[in-house]
């Protein structure tokens, strides 16, 4: 930030979200695979706040328990309006003396560099008492009205429903975030009133206190209305995820990153993709995942904790859990599926395996059918698979156990003791030739199928 002055971040969540229709707190509904709260605050620490202090309510326990003490809470209980609540942060800020930023659980997208805009601002020349972030909506519908002049200066703010017709035509409308010096805040706070239908104290009514005062007071205006969008029902959750689906799928294409179907690919808000990397359609990208360059990640397939690396295929049809790491042009193919399991340098799962609690060395090749039997119905255990070994098909490799390099496990083998390296494993029952058994069977069961329909 420019200025050198301290600020603290009060931020709203204390309503009970009604509309969302959850008994998730609607704060911590996700975007992106991260509670909505979270995307805000994880931009409010980019600029080094002095305190976060996120007001509480209904669905208190859940909230803090979702922060884990990254931020102070208070709690605002009974609700009494936006500038009640603000004013349930006064004791956690003491003799705080730098700058507050007001924001809101339910709008997450506002960007680093429009809440330093308001700061900024809040020091300019004319030193306003408080900075009010505007927009310009497509339709401004009933939002509350800003009424400012060519430098932001505000003349008056005025709710929808008190505006006169000249009023309404203008359309700079309150996104509700607001900036002052805390001194002047909480000053301007105590001499609000609830003279209004609903009986609250309205944060925007600080504006015209000063105003009223012969202050100046200014706004701000965001030439992005979409990022002070307030999240309040699942169909605006939806819109809220599908604007930043598409911001990301154009930032990731910016950035070098192929995607064959660009609206059919869903990213979390970690995803790490280097440049040269192709995703095919249908890709689901969860949380914790990072795909190096030169990898490709084919159709309908799933990853989520998972680190792939330089020029690796993945899928189609692919899962990757959590742990799943792909070394140097490593392969995963079709309806392959790996969790806490490390495939090395160029060795391939190409088909139908189940790779679990695993380490599979450069150049080994696990064969079609292949499972680790990883579980005991009470513990984990852990296989190791040596380099180039070759697995064959259909065999299990029931853990612990250790495959040696070179080793060859032939197929549809149940391998319960380690194998050594350039050895051949093969555990199969003896097979049994009983010539005419079959004709014998088919004509027995036959003739009882004839002699039922004759009953």
């Amino acid at each position: 930030m420019n200025t050198t002055r301290e600020f603290a971040a009060i931020v709203l969540a204390a309503g009970k979200g009604t509309r969302m229709k959850s008994d998730l707190h609607k704060v911590l509904h996700p975007i992106a695979g991260r509670p909505m709260l979270h995307h805000l605050l994880a931009t409010v620490d980019g600029l080094a706040p002095s305190k976060k202090i996120v007001v509480v309510g209904a669905g208190r326990d859940q909230v803090e328990g979702a922060l884990g003490g990254s931020a102070e809470t208070c709690l605002q209980e009974p609700q009494h309006g936006t500038g009640h609540a603000v004013q349930q942060a006064r004791q956690q800020l003491g003799d705080f003396r730098g700058d507050v930023l007001v924001l809101y659980g339910d709008v997450p997208f506002v960007r680093g560099e429009t809440m330093e805009a308001m700061l900024e601002r809040l020091h300019a020349e004319d030193a306003p008492k408080v900075v009010v972030l505007g927009f310009e909506p497509a339709d401004p519908l009933r939002y509350g009205r800003v009424l400012a002049d060519s430098e932001g200066r505000i003349a008056k703010m005025v709710e929808y429903k008190d505006a006169s017709e000249e009023e309404r035509g203008c359309r700079l409308c309150n996104s509700g975030l607001m900036a002052a010096r805390a001194e002047d805040m909480f000053a301007l706070l105590e001499r609000v009133g609830n003279e209004n239908a609903q009986g609250e104290y309205y944060l925007p009514d600080i504006v015209n206190i000063a105003i009223a005062d012969g202050d100046t007071c200014a706004a701000v205006t965001t030439d992005r209305p979409e990022e002070v969008a307030g999240i309040n029902s699942r169909a605006e959750l939806a819109a809220a995820e599908a604007q930043w689906q598409d911001l990301k799928r154009e930032e990731a294409m910016d950035a070098g990153v192929t995607l064959r179907a660009p609206e059919t690919v869903f990213f979390s808000y970690d995803t790490e993709l280097a440049p040269d990397v192709t995703v095919e359609p249908n890709v689901v990208f969860g949380p914790g995942v990072s795909v190096a360059k030169g990898a490709r990640i084919r159709a309908f397939s799933h990853l989520e904790g998972a680190r792939v690396g330089e020029d690796c295929e993945v899928g189609p049809y692919a899962r990757l859990r959590p742990g799943a790491v792909l070394e140097k042009h490593a392969k995963v193919g079709n309806f392959v599926e790996m969790k806490k399991a490390t495939l090395g340098e160029g060795a391939k799962a190409s088909h139908l395996t189940y790779l679990g609690d695993a380490e599979v060395g450069a150049g080994a090749n696990i064969g079609a059918g292949t499972i680790t039997c990883n579980y005991d119905g009470y513990f984990k255990y852990r296989t190791v698979i040596g380099e180039r070994a070759f697995i064959g098909s259909n065999s299990a490799l029931i853990a612990p156990v250790k495959i040696g390099a070179d080793a060859i496990v032939a197929a549809g083998s149940a391998v319960s003791r380690d194998v050594e390296a350039g050895e051949l494993r093969m555990v199969r029952a003896e097979q049994l030739v009983k010539p005419g058994w079959a004709d014998r069977f088919h004509d027995t069961m036959k003739k009882k199928k004839a002699a039922e329909k004759k009953g």
